[in-house]
């Protein structure tokens, strides 16, 4: 089985920057991998163990600083590494990254079996990169992945949590699916696997080699913008008061009272 694992690089939250466009800066800034994208790895890592004969080729887009990155997870156990970077695909929305990177595994590892994604992204939080990336190659996707159940018959089963409960699928390869976070530590890589991983070359893919034009890619080729950038702080001020059950049921009801939210009359 041959796995394309698409990871990305996410700012540390107390260090966000903006561009002059209102898109997250990524080059220059302290980046971690996605916590969702950690356990993909976990997963791939996971079918690798259990399936023979698979390699875990690893994508991720954004500035070169993201080799690091990469380097982690190749230290983990996956095999191969392509970091999709170009100065043009700045800015892109989840459309134009979809199409990117749906491109770079169609260069790279054009006879995949599998693609796996985390479930969101901690800076954007939209859920829509992955399914754009199954709809741009035109295979079936499976999200809120929990587990993998078995392989048979050229098809995975799996688990998703649902809100209701949790489902259990079959879907035939070749196929997208999106996981989410597990209910374990994840591992950290041995002294042999970044001893391995330093050795490794890194495959780095540009525009032109993915066979994109500058209207499709980054700022231009997303058909949606950010208008507006900003945090929200919060202003509220607190009242503290060291009172007993009945007195505080009495001050309580004074406050909402007060507020309009309840009638005593």
């Amino acid at each position: 089985m041959k796995i394309a694992l698409c990871i990305k690089q996410v700012p540390d939250t107390t260090d966000i920057r903006w561009t002059e466009n209102n898109t997250i800066q990524r080059e220059g800034v302290e980046s971690i991998i996605n916590p969702f994208d950690v356990y993909a790895a976990e997963l791939a890592l996971k079918l690798k163990s259990q399936i023979k004969n698979t390699e875990i080729t690893v994508f991720t887009m954004g500035p070169k600083q993201a080799e690091d990155m990469l380097k982690k997870v190749l230290a983990l156990g996956c095999d191969e590494a392509v970091l999709i970077s170009d100065k043009k695909f700045a800015g892109a929305d989840t459309y134009a990254t979809g199409l990117t990177i749906s491109r770079a595994i169609r260069t790279a590892c054009p006879d995949f079996d599998l693609i796996i994604c985390g479930q969101f992204a901690v800076d954007g939080d939209t859920a829509q990169t992955g399914p754009n990336i199954a709809n741009f190659l035109d295979i079936p996707q499976v999200t809120y992945v929990k587990d993998f159940v078995e392989y048979s018959d050229n098809g995975l089963v799996l688990t998703r949590e649902m809100e209701d409960g949790v489902e259990t699928v079959k879907v035939q390869l070749p196929a997208l699916i999106c996981a989410l976070k597990q209910d374990f530590e994840p591992k950290r890589p041995l002294i042999n696997g970044i001893i391995s991983a330093s050795k490794k070359e890194i495959k780095v893919l540009s525009m032109e080699d993915i066979g994109l034009t500058p209207d499709k890619t980054g700022l231009k080729g997303s058909p949606t913008c950010v208008s507006r950038a900003f945090r929200n702080l919060s202003s509220h001020n607190a009242e503290k008061f060291k009172l007993n059950v009945d007195d505080s049921v009495k001050l309580l009801s004074e406050k909402l009272t007060s507020l309009g939210v309840i009638d005593n009359d």
